[in-house]
């Protein structure tokens, strides 16, 4: 499911599945499109920022277009206890390997990957960041 911006409408909150993950993108070269996602993160429950948020940042071929500081990006991922991706969205190879690591992610976070839980693979994600 996608939506523009938290929170989500109530009026579906009866047909609305489980959250398992939630992913939120950043277009490099929109202040607007960080603006959106700071301002939603007021909205996701606390519990949720133990590995079952991460922030996917777009664009970043294009840095000479960048509106968005790179330290703002890596001090929410910091504030927040998630990880942040990187991808390229114009390039398929890196579109496709992107779109498998969110979908191994949301196998993590779903609990079906057995003796991973969402909390330490988000650890995990952290400290090869760190490295």
């Amino acid at each position: 499911h996608l939506a523009t911006s938290l929170p989500l409408p109530s009026e579906r909150d009866h047909l609305r599945p489980r959250i398992d993950l939630i992913v939120f993108m950043i277009d490099i070269k929109s202040k607007y499109s960080l603006k959106n996602v700071e301002a939603s993160l007021a909205y996701v429950d606390a519990s949720f920022f133990l590995g079952k948020v991460c922030f996917l940042v777009t664009g970043v071929g294009r840095v000479n277009y960048c509106s968005v500081e790179i330290n703002a990006i890596w001090k929410l991922g910091e504030d927040y206890c998630s990880p942040v991706l990187f991808c390229e969205l114009e390039l398929e190879a890196i579109r496709v390997a992107t779109a498998q690591r969110l979908l191994r992610m949301l196998q993590i976070c779903a609990g079906h990957v057995t003796g991973v839980s969402a909390l330490s693979f988000g650890s995990l994600m952290r400290n090869s960041a760190d490295d």
